[in-house]
């Protein structure tokens, strides 16, 4: 079952917030008079506790006094500034690995209101190279994580696992064999490369022996999964770092820019399920 945890925010936000808004114009008057007169009526003898109890307000609204702040503050961050996320796969290795926890920048992309995801205020747009999140658009209830590799107007060319963008080959230096470590240790031996994205570099793994893929739903391909297209306006191309290993678009199509996130900037945690945790990876900025 997928959780939308941004609408469950927003329904606890408003419904804590109406409970305030209630007893403020509606209840807490007729309460409190009604307190005070049980106090009056226990006379001097009443102690500071009874008093209390008796002053104290309903259950209902003095839950909503407590979480109210704390759901409003959470929102907000979340919505605007920083949301966390959780790397389940290695299509992003060997730069992010399984059980990274990741911050990611929600303004670099735009300001955008919360569930709708409108956008209200342009603070900017991807570059090639970022390492983006986005609701993927088969299903967009599902957040992605990959590399920008094209942005609007850029000619993509990925032909025999090299790529090329507006007919400038992208150099790639080979490096030492992977080894990787917890989960990483499936993609042991793959080749291991350094990619200079337009001035990004950042290292990417392939699997010896394995074709290149590509199973779009729409007529982009060449053949033997060799992509050739021009990126549309408002559209971006994207590719997983782990490239003979991650589901992207060169299976099904290109990310809308109303389906951005923000951009991953930074590892605060790891745990990889029946691993460990992988000290080293904490505070290691993303690129």
């Amino acid at each position: 079952m997928d959780f939308d945890i941004a609408l469950v925010l927003v329904n606890l936000t408003f419904i804590s917030g109406l409970v305030l808004i209630l007893d403020k114009l509606l209840w807490e008057k007729a309460r409190r008079v009604k307190q005070m007169a049980e106090v009056e009526k226990k006379g001097q003898d009443v102690t500071d506790q009874e008093r209390d109890a008796l002053l104290a307000d309903p259950v209902l609204v003095d839950y909503a006094k407590s979480l109210f702040p704390i759901f409003f503050i959470v929102l907000i961050l979340r919505s605007f500034i920083f949301e966390p996320f959780r790397i389940p796969s290695q299509s992003m290795m060997p730069n992010l690995w399984v059980g990274d926890f990741i911050l990611v920048n929600k303004f670099s992309y735009g300001v955008r209101l919360p569930v709708l995801n409108k956008e209200i205020i342009d603070t900017g747009k991807p570059k090639n190279g970022d390492v983006a999140v986005f609701r993927y658009p088969v299903k967009p209830s599902i957040n992605f994580i990959k590399r920008v590799i094209g942005i609007p107007g850029d000619h993509v060319v990925y032909r025999n696992k090299v790529l090329y963008i507006n007919n400038q080959l992208i150099p790639q230096k080979m490096l030492s064999a992977y080894q990787g470590k917890g989960s990483g240790e499936k993609m042991n031996g793959a080749i291991y490369k350094n990619e200079n994205l337009l001035g990004v570099e950042h290292d990417i793994l392939m699997t010896p022996g394995k074709a290149n893929m590509s199973h779009m739903f729409f007529s982009l391909f060449i053949n033997n999964g060799n992509i050739d297209l021009v990126v549309p306006e408002g559209h971006y191309f994207v590719m997983g770092d782990n490239r003979d290993e991650s589901h992207d678009s060169r299976f099904w199509g290109l990310v809308p820019e109303d389906n951005l996130v923000g951009k991953a900037f930074l590892i605060w945690f790891n745990w990889d399920v029946g691993q460990g945790l992988f000290w080293e990876r904490i505070g290691n900025t993303i690129k």
